[in-house]
């Protein structure tokens, strides 16, 4: 296979103009308010009893807590309360033992 080869998109994959196309096109406070909600559902995940993992918990919670200044004001107070949440839920995982850092949460 040649370079201009694997430059082509395969059969359903967008090319590199549209991708670019597709970024021009979003707005990043769209994209703050789903890696927002991305962060929020990957710390309760990661705080479940089936996959828990504390250290990447911590890390989603501490990744929204830094978030929660930029998203749109209508939504911080939402997303405080689900810090809050995720806070004492990594709270009570962390109090049931397993290995685990401390939250500075």
């Amino acid at each position: 296979m040649n370079v201009s080869q694997a430059d082509e998109p395969t059969a359903g994959e967008p090319s590199a103009e549209q991708l670019v196309e597709e970024l021009q096109k979003a707005k990043v406070e769209d994209m703050v308010v789903h890696s927002a909600s991305l962060f929020a559902s990957l710390a309760y995940g990661k705080l479940s009893e089936q996959a828990r993992d504390l250290d990447q918990a911590r890390l989603a919670i501490e990744a929204l807590r830094a978030l929660v200044a930029v998203l749109p004001e209508a939504l911080r107070g939402e997303f405080q309360q689900v810090v809050s949440n995720l806070q004492l839920a990594y709270a009570d995982a962390a109090s049931a033992g397993g290995p685990s850092a401390a939250c500075d949460t």
